[in-house]
């Protein structure tokens, strides 16, 4: 049914309670190929770099890099415990704004499935941080999994 399923991680423990539901489709489903994905948020200075914060344009690409690679190597040790017979694992970091980005994603490279976690979130913890899942839910043309971290509250 699903033959390929994308799995979007954003470094957190939290993030990472979707891998037993994503090991459960891989082998009740015929999942051909899953692609874990971190999207990291360009860095940018609010008023800019002119303004006094001590951040140079060198700075702000060091700090863009250094992210990158530090979301590669989560993603390296994150697919490096998973293994599953007849199943091509990838992975992949893009940049840019994270629910759009997964959702676009999702569309280009044919994903039949996103499965992703939500923190749980409700109120206005909510309201303030928003919810990438919740976004991604909205913009994905493809059904969409979200799995509640644990420690969740009912609430409004």
């Amino acid at each position: 049914m699903y033959k390929k399923i994308l799995v979007p991680l954003d470094g957190s423990e939290l993030a990472e309670c979707v891998l037993p539901h994503v090991e459960l489709v891989v082998q009740g489903c015929g999942v051909k190929n899953a692609v874990f994905l971190r999207v990291v948020e360009p860095f940018h200075m609010p008023g800019g770099v002119d303004d006094g914060a001590g951040f140079s344009e060198e700075d702000i690409r060091r700090i863009n890099s250094e992210n990158r690679t530090s979301a590669e190597s989560y993603l390296d040790q994150v697919t490096n415990r998973i293994r599953h017979d007849g199943v091509t694992i990838q992975s992949g970091v893009l940049t840019g704004r994270a629910a759009e980005t997964i959702a676009e994603y999702a569309a280009r490279h044919e994903v039949d499935l996103i499965m992703i976690a939500t923190h749980g979130r409700s109120g206005v913890s909510r309201w303030v941080w928003g919810s990438v899942a919740d976004r991604v839910l909205r913009s994905a043309c493809v059904p969409v999994l979200m799995v509640r971290a644990p420690g969740c509250v009912p609430g409004i």
